[in-house]
């Protein structure tokens, strides 16, 4: 078993603004832009009913690339992701069948904690624990209609040419949208990694490190998901 963490979600660059968390690490998922044609995307103005933050109305009407999928989240279906970029599609095909996906977002800090840095960091919201191999585009295309159902409403697959490079599908009883996030960050700031970075990942938590996939070990990975489960029962407190 290991993992893969990811970054997803709205940004600095798209669309101009990240979700928000606040100091119980409940916090807001909120997908980028949708930036290629597809067929009946859903847009901002039908998030914005569900959630607990403001969308600004100029983005009201814009279609929405809403990957990764949770069924917890509004115009979700089943847990599925994709990916047409190879930075991250690479990592995420050597992966098999019950190994996990970590989603990492950077979040907006809308109220000072302690244990949160001061204005923005990186935080686990979310997991898949995969139901099968990961397909790539070419095994996608190959199957059957029963096949291929699960990942009708991924946005790839919804775009008016499927261009996922990667295509994961997650099983139910261990894939989630998180209740509270789980910080990646240090409080004295978000470039600043914290020990789930520099010491259970493959990554050195230097440079851009919220930008790129993480990669962890089988040890690592029952520590992170050990983790989030105290995360999960209210303690954020993690310690340094």
């Amino acid at each position: 078993m290991r993992a893969i963490a990811i970054n997803v979600g709205a940004n600095t660059n798209e669309p101009g603004f990240r979700g928000p968390i606040w100091p119980d690490g409940s916090f807001v998922y909120i997908p980028i832009p949708e930036t290629e044609p597809a067929v009946d995307p859903p847009t901002y103005g039908d998030l914005a009913d569900h959630l607990t933050t403001t969308i600004p109305e100029t983005l009201s009407d814009h279609p929405i690339h809403l990957d990764p999928e949770f069924p917890e989240y509004p115009c979700c279906e089943r847990y599925t992701y994709g990916d047409d970029h190879g930075s991250k599609a690479g990592p995420l095909s050597e992966l098999t069948a019950g190994d996990y996906v970590i989603f990492y977002a950077t979040l907006s800090v809308r109220e000072p904690a302690e244990w949160l840095p001061p204005e923005w960091g990186a935080f686990c919201i979310g997991q898949f624990r995969l139901a099968q191999d990961p397909l790539t585009g070419e095994e996608y295309a190959a199957l059957d209609a029963d096949g291929q159902a699960p990942f009708a409403n991924n946005a790839h697959v919804r775009r008016t040419e499927t261009d996922a490079r990667v295509l994961l599908l997650g099983e139910p009883t261990e894939s989630a949208l998180y209740d509270r996030a789980v910080p990646l960050s240090k409080p004295s700031g978000g470039v600043d990694a914290n020990e789930l970075v520099t010491e259970l990942s493959a990554d050195s938590g230097k440079g851009p490190w919220w930008r790129r996939p993480l990669r962890f070990d089988e040890r690592a990975t029952r520590k992170l998901l050990a983790v989030r489960e105290s995360f999960a029962t209210g303690v954020v407190s993690y310690q340094h």
